[in-house]
C-alpha cells in the first residue's frame, strides 16, 4: 500500500459494480438464480458511498494535517475533469439516442445538470437512467464537504467531526422515520407505495447520510488518530473476517427492503458493516492490501463508465440478442452483456476518461507554475 492509493479498495468498488450489476439485471430478462442472489446488490451503491466518504475526506484530512488549508479551486478541477466529461457523454446518448434508453421516460434535462434528480424522482413513470439519483447525491457531497471541512478549520473545530457524523446518522435515521409515517406508511396498502418508498425513503440525500457518513469518520480518525491507525494496521484480517460477518447479518436483517426496520436502521447498519470491511481492506496486514489484483484494479478502475452507462447497455445488446433469435434469460446472454459493459467502460476510458484526465492535467499544471 502507497501513500497514495489503498489497493485493498480496488477489490470492495469491483465488489460494488458487480452487486450493482447484478441488481439491476433483474430488470431485464434474467437467469433464475439472478433473482435469488442478486437482491443483495442495491447494498452496492451503500459501499460505493462508504467508499467515497472515507477517500474524498482521506484526501482532504491529509491535505489539512499537512497544510492546514484546502484548495479548494484543486479539488474542483479535480473533480469536475473525474466526474463530468464520461457523465455529460451518457446524458448526450440518454437525451438524443432514443435506442440507448431501458426506458421510455427521461425525468427533465435540468435535474440532471443540477444533479438533483434524486428528489422527486418518480422512479416507475421517469425510471430511465434513474440510476443518476446515486451521483446526484455524491455530487452534493463533494460541493457540502469540502465548505464544512474549511468552515470548521477556520473556527478551529475540526475535531467536532467526531461529534458531527454520528449527529448526522442520526438526524439521517429519524428523517427516515418522519418520512415513513407521513409518507410512506399511508400508501403501504395502495399502488403506490414502492414508488412512495423509492421517492421519499431511497433516493433522499438527507435519508442517505448513512454510508457517506461512514467513511467521512474512517476518513477522519484515519488522518488524525494514530492509535486508531495502529489498531487498524495491526488486526486487518479479524476486521475483514468482522465486518464479512457484519455484512451477513445486515443483509439478514435487511432481506424485506422495504420494511419498517430496515427502511429506519437497515442502510445505518449496512453502512456500518461495509465501514468495518473498509478498515479490513486499509489495513497493513490484510490479505486485501497486500498486493495488487489485476483483474479487481481493472474492474474498479472501470466502475464509473460501466455505472453510468450499463443499463443502456444490457437494453441495447438484449434488444439485438431477440432480434437474433438468441435467447435473453439465459446465462450466455447475462454473460454477453456484462462483457459489453465492460468493453463500453473500456470505450469510455480511452475516448474520454484518459483525454480528459490529461486536460486536467495540464490545468493543474498551469495553476501551479502560476503560484
Amino acid at each position: 500500500m502507497d501513500r497514495e492509493r489503498f489497493y485493498g479498495l480496488d477489490h470492495l468498488r469491483a465488489i460494488a459494480i458487480l452487486l450493482v450489476l447484478l441488481y439491476h439485471y433483474r430488470m431485464f430478462e434474467h437467469p433464475a438464480w439472478v433473482d435469488t442472489i442478486g437482491w443483495v446488490g442495491w447494498t452496492g451503491v451503500d459501499l460505493f458511498f462508504v467508499l467515497s466518504g472515507f477517500l474524498i475526506s482521506w484526501q482532504l484530512f491529509r491535505e489539512i494535517r499537512e497544510h492546514q488549508n484546502i484548495k479548494l479551486r484543486t479539488f474542483i478541477t479535480k473533480r469536475f475533469f473525474r466526474i463530468i466529461p464520461p457523465y455529460a457523454f451518457t446524458l448526450l446518448l440518454y437525451f438524443c439516442l432514443p435506442f440507448f434508453r431501458e426506458r421510455a421516460s427521461l425525468p427533465p434535462l435540468w435535474k440532471f445538470i443540477s444533479f438533483t434528480q434524486n428528489y422527486g424522482l418518480d422512479v416507475f413513470n421517469y425510471g430511465t437512467f434513474s440510476h443518476a439519483w446515486s451521483l446526484c447525491i455524491e455530487e452534493q457531497f463533494y460541493l457540502f464537504l469540502p465548505l464544512v471541512l474549511l468552515f470548521l478549520l477556520i473556527a478551529k473545530a475540526i475535531n467536532y467531526i467526531r461529534v458531527i457524523i454520528p449527529l448526522l446518522i442520526i438526524i439521517s435515521i429519524i428523517l427516515r422515520y418522519f418520512s415513513w409515517t407521513e409518507d410512506v406508511f399511508p400508501d403501504i396498502n395502495t399502488n403506490d407505495f414502492w414508488r412512495t418508498w423509492y421517492m421519499k425513503i431511497y433516493y433522499p440525500t438527507h435519508t442517505r447520510l448513512d454510508g457517506l457518513a461512514i467513511g467521512v469518520l474512517i476518513g477522519y480518525l484515519f488522518s488524525f488518530s494514530q492509535k486508531f491507525k495502529a489498531a487498524v494496521d495491526s488486526y486487518g484480517n479479524p476486521l475483514l473476517l468482522t465486518g464479512m460477518l457484519a455484512v451477513v447479518l445486515s443483509l439478514w436483517f435487511c432481506k424485506d427492503q422495504v420494511s419498517e426496520n430496515t427502511s429506519f436502521f437497515g442502510f445505518t447498519l449496512i453502512a456500518v458493516s461495509y465501514g468495518i470491511l473498509l478498515l479490513g481492506s486499509i489495513s497493513k496486514s490484510s490479505v486485501l492490501s497486500r498486493q495488487k489484483y489485476r483483474i479487481t484494479s481493472q474492474l474498479a478502475a472501470l466502475s464509473y463508465s460501466v455505472y453510468l452507462s450499463h443499463k443502456g447497455i444490457i437494453h441495447m445488446v438484449q434488444w439485438l440478442l431477440k432480434k437474433e433469435n438468441i435467447p435473453t434469460s439465459g446465462n450466455v446472454a447475462l454473460f454477453i452483456c456484462f462483457t459489453a459493459c465492460i468493453i463500453t467502460g473500456l470505450f469510455y476510458r480511452l475516448v474520454i476518461e484518459k483525454p480528459s484526465d490529461q486536460v486536467k492535467n495540464l490545468i493543474l499544471h498551469h495553476k501551479k507554475q502560476l503560484q
